[in-house]
């Protein structure tokens, strides 16, 4: 047996990077899970403007990996941008310490500059720690899809227990302690890095490529003056204008114009390249309403959901842990669900499979619908409403996210596909942005006093119709999708393209 390998068969720096990103997970899916409450309660923020916020940063954090892998693969190797990363979301949360700690009065200022210091920490180190579970494995080695549902297991477990932990103390000890786990897979990665970022031939993975010069650091400074701009951009001009969601959503319409004009596309890559708008479109719907989980959703569990157990009150944060837990206890299952259609030729195809996924997740808002019809202000929903939304929806992502990756990577031209997977994350951002503006539409606020919100003219009074609209919205994309599903195989020119595994990374 090599210095490298563990009797499971796997590199020793399989299980490292786990531990690394466990705790990059945990500081997070801690931080996330806390951040529209405390918006709420200690900033004083309204729940459209708390909302809004929420969305422009979980948007931005999709966009900076492509600067971060652009940079790592032409200065500065996997191993540097990690460092870079996990520096910059540590110092990002302790910064979200110190906005906590000085509440109203000058926290907003503060909490601008975390949440840059963690969208662009986020850029340089989500694209490359995954890379090198790759690099640890020669070339079509069968292990590494095994490898890579250890690791998605280390992302889980990392999103499982941190709103636990970060959701049972005062906000700012929360983000302590969110900066404090980044730091402990920080240093434990430096300390570690020589021993076990080594492939089985031998080799030093994930090096540096050479220096950085004056233009790329140029790129990223630029880059962190243009993030905290546009963050800040509504309290800086006293603004209305959202310039988040015309950078998002703009860049959204300029991407197929830009590919679509290569007049070298053949008539079969058009094709393909088709498909991948048109489900990145409607994979927009499936997480503007599954991200609900971070944003309105946390805001009714807080308000509206009985969390007394046995005379403890749970934190509404803990909600958070439902999703990782049923991804880790119920991936096996799907995996098992999908190889039995197969074996008897029945799996569904991939956009069947995300339209299933959008009708799971209108099917959540039905069941937390039917609990919320005719409640009153002040009256509250028993938990087990909520986390059955959660277990359903669990479901739906695992019907649908596994296999968007997989997609572009078989469907996009070999010389577009960085291109490609560029378009697929700036999906997902759009899909945040879209996430924060539907919550922005919950009705009532933390003394119900809000007022009724309105979305394309239809006015929302109370949360039933507030979760009415994700069913209709959701419902309405997944039956599109499945009549679109037979014209979108053909194009696609793959006669199977559906054996993918079920290992979800959270986002």
């Amino acid at each position: 047996m090599s210095e490298t390998t563990v009797k499971t068969g796997h590199p020793k720096g399989l299980y490292f990077l786990f531990f690394t990103e466990m705790w990059e997970r945990f500081s997070y899916y801690g931080m996330r899970a806390i951040f529209i409450l405390f918006m709420t309660k200690v900033l004083l923020m309204k729940d459209a403007d708390a909302s809004q916020i929420y969305g422009s940063y979980t948007g931005l954090v999709y966009l900076t990996p492509l600067l971060g892998g652009y940079l790592c693969d032409k200065y500065l190797g996997n191993r540097r941008s990690i460092v870079i990363g996990g520096l910059l979301m540590a110092l990002g949360q302790f910064c979200m310490f110190l906005s906590a700690s000085a509440g109203a009065n000058g926290g907003i200022s503060i909490m601008w500059m975390g949440l840059t210091a963690i969208i662009i920490g986020n850029g340089f180190f989500k694209p490359n720690i995954s890379t090198m579970v790759g690099q640890l494995y020669p070339a079509n080695d069968r292990r590494i899809d095994s490898a890579f549902t250890i690791f998605y297991m280390g992302i889980n477990l990392g999103a499982f227990f941190s709103p636990l932990v970060c959701g049972s103390m005062d906000f700012k000890w929360g983000f302590l302690a969110a900066g404090v786990g980044m730091l402990l897979g920080l240093v434990a990665f430096v300390l570690g890095q020589k021993k076990y970022l080594i492939s089985e031939e031998g080799k030093h993975i994930g090096l540096p490529v050479k220096k950085l010069d004056v233009k790329s650091i140029g790129m990223i400074v630029g880059s962190i003056a243009i993030i905290f701009f546009m963050l800040n951009f509504k309290q800086m001009f006293k603004s209305d204008v959202d310039i988040i969601s015309y950078f998002i959503y703009g860049a959204m319409i300029l991407m197929p114009i830009l590919i679509f004009s290569d007049k070298s596309l053949s008539k079969i890559e058009t094709q393909r390249i088709t498909v991948i708008f048109i489900l990145a479109f409607f994979v927009i719907f499936f997480w503007g309403a599954f991200e609900q989980a971070g944003a309105s959703l946390t805001l009714f569990a807080d308000r509206q959901t009985e969390r007394t157990l046995f005379g403890w009150e749970m934190p509404a944060s803990y909600f958070q842990s439902v999703n990782p837990l049923a991804v880790i206890s119920l991936a096996p299952i799907m995996t098992i669900v999908w190889g039995f259609l197969y074996a008897r030729k029945l799996e569904p195809s991939s956009p069947k499979k995300m339209a299933i996924g959008l009708g799971l997740v209108a099917m959540g808002y039905v069941v937390i619908a039917i609990a919320v019809k005719g409640l009153g202000l002040g009256e509250k929903v028993s938990m087990w409403w909520l986390i059955g939304l959660y277990v359903i929806h669990t479901i739906g992502e695992l019907c649908l996210s596994p296999i968007g990756l997989s997609m572009v990577s078989k469907l996009a031209p070999l010389r577009l596909s960085s291109l490609m997977m560029g378009t697929w994350f700036l999906a997902n951002a759009a899909a945040n942005k879209f996430a924060g503006t539907l919550s922005a539409l919950i009705p009532g606020g933390e003394d119900g006093t809000g007022g009724p919100t309105h979305f394309l003219g239809f006015q929302i009074t109370n949360l039933y119709e507030f979760f009415v609209l994700f069913i209709i919205m959701s419902g309405t994309a997944a039956a599109i999708l499945f009549v679109l599903s037979s014209w979108l195989e053909k194009r696609m020119h793959n006669d199977h393209v559906e054996g993918v595994d079920l290992e979800v990374e959270n986002r």
